[in-house]
């Protein structure tokens, strides 16, 4: 409990790649969760469905904060581009759920789909493609070996 406790509600030290992947999957699972629940509750209301994703989003920002800026740490950095990442993912969510830049369109039998717009669609795939570089930084490469700025090699003593 303490380590679970330590991943997710602190912002000094650093881990690795395993532990910073244990606590995105347990975060994964928490989130499904709450979608299913939150979703029973919006009715199959597009709007409603928007602000609770909102909600959840907001809910998940500091583990998910503390858990990336670890393994930021870990590679010895300050997590800058980790603030830009969750504060543009902020951003994005409370602009759709708004509703600037979505288009509503038929698809026939009286179903309406949100659609976004063209520049809402640039902004996300080039939010999309910033993701992938976090995701490599944070899931995939290896940290710095040995102690740095901002502790001590999580990996010291493992193997």
């Amino acid at each position: 409990m303490d380590q679970i406790k330590f991943l997710l509600t602190t912002t000094s030290g650093r881990i690795g790649r395993q532990q910073w992947w244990i606590g995105i999957l347990a975060l994964i699972v928490v989130s499904i969760v709450a979608s299913l629940v939150l979703g029973a509750f919006s009715f199959g209301n597009p709007v409603v469905t928007g602000w609770l994703a909102v909600l959840l989003n907001v809910a998940l920002i500091y583990p998910s904060y503390c858990l990336g800026l670890k393994r930021r740490h870990d590679r010895d950095s300050d997590g800058k581009d980790l603030l830009i990442l969750l504060a543009v993912s902020v951003i994005l969510n409370l602009v759709q759920a708004i509703g600037i830049g979505i288009d509503w369109v038929d698809v026939g039998n009286g179903v309406v789909m949100p659609v976004p717009s063209m520049w809402l669609g640039l902004i996300n795939l080039a939010f999309g493609i910033f993701a992938i570089y976090m995701l490599v930084q944070l899931g995939f490469l290896k940290g710095t070996t040995g102690p740095n700025s901002y502790g001590p090699d999580p990996l010291d003593g493992a193997a």
